[in-house]
């Protein structure tokens, strides 16, 4: 017998990875855990359960026309009643976390460490009491210790690790920014409560064109640690803007990512006039249709809301529409929303 991760995605940006049997139905496997997946009948013949498999392999057992079509089936649809993973699979439920009745969960760590990686962003690396589960490119609420405080950071790390680490914008007089830079020592308790977030990294089918912007690297670090160690055969641009050349932190081990992976290529981005940089300015005075591949691109963007909205306008300026465009929002300042 294999046991098989399956990752579910609820519409709330609330996800929870259970463990499936490979002869077990995905809804069986749910609610051992816990998870209530809406369903009525448990026969494929209601549709209740129906959700869509953005990932993996499976089996699909008996289900009505009236419950699900085939062109339905087809395109990716599932009855979770019906389904069995013969692989690990990401399944997108179309319901809050609320209603199946579970919740983003707490998970117990200690701090590692936190390193100053310059005047603009910390690294905090935390030992979690237990693995949690999330796709590359979400993100957790950090709990900040001495207060009852949280911060919402992507994961920088690979999925799978028993150590998560962080990549932190500094923002003088912030909550976590005075923890990080006065206070903080290795054993600190610290909390992880999550994964959350859509914006992860779906099953990969064409080129890529990846855009961060200072902090917001941190999902592409996660996304990049996964890819070196699944592998991938899709080219994928990575372009990564910056103010000055010393906020390009954690260069060097996305090169040497990038050069494990082997196709990939990393475009770097200053916008401040003083420093010599071959690339000055933003990501938009150096996008071009042809980073666009005439639409037939996924784009994944995580930056200050500015960026997102100066590249969508560039995109339409181009006159290309991509296959996919995910983003990533956060703000400036540091609030309960940052993402990055």
């Amino acid at each position: 017998m294999t046991t098989y991760n399956v990752a579910l995605n609820f519409e709330d940006g609330v996800t929870r990875v259970i463990q499936c049997e490979d002869d077990e139905m995905v809804t069986e496997a749910a609610f051992r855990q816990k998870i209530n997946i809406p369903m009525d009948c448990r026969d494929g013949v209601c549709g209740t359960c129906k959700c869509f498999a953005e990932k993996g392999k499976f089996e699909l057992e008996f289900y009505l026309e009236e419950a699900m079509t085939e062109e339905e089936a087809a395109q990716g649809y599932v009855l979770t009643c019906q389904m069995s993973p013969l692989s690990d699979c990401v399944v997108r439920v179309p319901a809050t976390s609320a209603v199946c009745k579970t919740a983003p969960e707490p998970v117990a760590g200690e701090v590692l460490g936190v390193d100053r990686l310059s005047e603009t962003s910390f690294g905090l690396r935390v030992k979690m009491a237990k693995t949690m589960g999330f796709l590359p490119g979400q993100y957790v609420n950090v709990s900040v210790p001495g207060t009852d405080k949280h911060r919402s950071y992507s994961f920088s790390s690979k999925p799978g690790a028993d150590e998560g680490q962080f990549l932190i914008r500094n923002i003088p007089g912030g909550v976590m920014s005075s923890y990080l830079g006065e206070r903080a020592k290795g054993g600190d308790a610290i909390t992880l409560t999550g994964p959350m977030g859509t914006f992860y990294l779906r099953p990969m089918e064409r080129p890529q064109l990846w855009l961060a912007g200072g902090t917001g690297l941190a999902p592409f670090l996660s996304m990049l640690e996964h890819l070196a160690e699944q592998g991938n055969d899709q080219p994928i641009t990575l372009y990564y803007a910056v103010t000055r050349a010393a906020d390009l932190v954690e260069l060097d081990r996305v090169q040497a990512l990038a050069k494990q992976i082997g196709n990939v290529t990393v475009i770097t981005v200053l916008a401040a006039e003083e420093d010599a940089h071959e690339r000055k300015g933003f990501v938009t005075d150096h996008l071009s249709a042809n980073d666009l591949n005439g639409g037939d691109v996924d784009v994944y963007l995580c930056g200050p809301p500015p960026m997102v909205d100066a590249v969508r306008s560039h995109f339409g300026t181009l006159g290309v529409e991509p296959a996919n465009f995910y983003f990533e929002k956060f703000n400036p300042t540091e609030t309960e929303a940052d993402a990055a």
